[in-house]
């Protein structure tokens, strides 16, 4: 699990905008750009290249 911590020191590395924890754990969502960002054994994977576009961020 993210902690709230770390979330708030977090930022998108595409759009520099704020980020947060998706509702199911499993991704760092930025609504600014629709990017998800993946996490791996409680480490978000936040590159641009391993992003994962999504068209509306609102659900997740």
């Amino acid at each position: 699990m993210i902690k709230e911590e770390l979330l708030e020191v977090l930022a998108c590395p595409k759009c520099r905008q704020s980020v947060r924890l998706s509702k199911d754990n499993l991704y760092i969502v930025c609504d600014g750009c629709g990017l998800l960002y993946e996490i791996k054994d409680d480490i978000p994977v936040m590159l641009i290249d391993s992003a994962i576009p999504s068209e509306n961020t609102e659900k997740l």
